[in-house]
């Protein structure tokens, strides 16, 4: 039996676009003889994703994620290629599976916005036929994770967005999903809200060993929650741990000087381009290659030393360098 519970082969999504003419003229030449495009939103792309790993999904906007996790739930058809999740082809859309897998999108609300929240997680619970022993256990297990109990009786239109979010994130889980697609959860939301989502994902993962596949413009997010990222331009870009992305992408290294004395701009200078300047703590950004020799500089530099840094450019920097580059 395999270990991986979504397998990707070579698949490949194809739109076809009818470019629309004005006038008389363009109007019977839409009718007649339309103009046609065909868009690759997602071009013979290979992966797989074992049991219990939670990924990063990144890409610049129009890359391809989206479609993705809606070819993989089952939304949309692919054009060509292999997909397999749990043993099902998502596309035939089995029973069996829907009743699997979550797909959360942080952009469109899945609760009633009438209804109290209570009463949605009731719906949601006769959709997927959960028993209502499992319902209930679930449900007390889920709003104390959440910390959602004061919400539950009220509309979810009277919701915070980061309220709302948790709520959206506990309907998904109401039926036990063995893998969770997760497009932009913390979208929108202030730093307090993003952070109580993250520590939610990140123990609910390692308490329930799910499978993740979640996207989002926060780097915080996959920083905190993903050690394996998949970036993707309409093709796999890159694959792998974060830690390789930094060792094949980061060319360079921030060295900081901290000094026990006051320290002028002009002598900073003599050392470099300085990237970051305050009286005690001055940041250079060095080429890997020249960082022994950039060391011995600074050592024999007249600078009153207190302690010397050495770190990798921040991934957040490194991923919007890689986007830069595949617009």
């Amino acid at each position: 039996m395999s270990k991986n519970v979504i397998e990707v082969k070579n698949l490949t999504k194809k739109y076809v676009s009818v470019k629309k003419k004005t006038g008389f003229s363009g109007q019977l030449k839409n009718l007649f003889s339309p103009e046609k495009k065909t868009i690759e939103a997602v071009k013979s792309i290979n992966f797989e994703i074992a049991r219990g790993e939670m990924v990063g999904f990144l890409g610049p906007n129009g890359a391809g994620k989206t479609t993705t996790l809606k070819m993989l739930s089952g939304i949309i058809a692919p054009t060509s290629g292999k997909m397999r999740v749990l043993g099902f082809d998502p596309w035939e859309k089995k029973n069996a599976y829907k009743k699997r897998f979550s797909l959360v999108m942080g952009q469109k609300n899945q609760l009633w916005w009438d209804l109290p929240v209570i009463e949605s997680f009731s719906l949601n619970r006769s959709i997927y036929d959960v028993p209502r022993k499992i319902f209930d256990e679930t449900l007390e297990e889920l709003v104390e994770m959440l910390d959602i109990k004061k919400v539950l009786n009220f509309q979810v239109r009277n919701l915070s967005l980061g309220e709302r979010m948790k709520c959206e994130l506990a309907a998904a889980l109401l039926h036990q999903p063995e893998v969770m697609f997760l497009d932009e959860p913390t979208i929108g939301l202030d730093i307090v809200a993003q952070k109580n989502i993250r520590e939610f994902l990140k123990e609910y993962n390692a308490k329930k060993k799910v499978t993740v596949l979640l996207t989002s413009h926060y780097m915080k997010d996959i920083e905190n929650l993903c050690e394996r990222i998949i970036i993707i331009n309409q093709k796999i870009f890159f694959d792998g741990q974060i830690s390789e992305l930094i060792e094949k992408y980061a060319d360079r290294k921030i060295i900081t000087i901290v000094t026990d004395k006051k320290v002028a701009l002009e002598d900073a200078k003599e050392l470099g381009v300085v990237r970051k300047f305050d009286p005690y703590e001055i940041q250079y950004e060095i080429p890997r290659d020249k960082i022994r020799e950039k060391m011995k500089e600074i050592v024999s530099s007249n600078l009153p030393i207190d302690d010397i840094l050495v770190d990798e450019i921040g991934v957040e920097k490194i991923i919007r360098r890689i986007f830069e580059k595949l617009k």
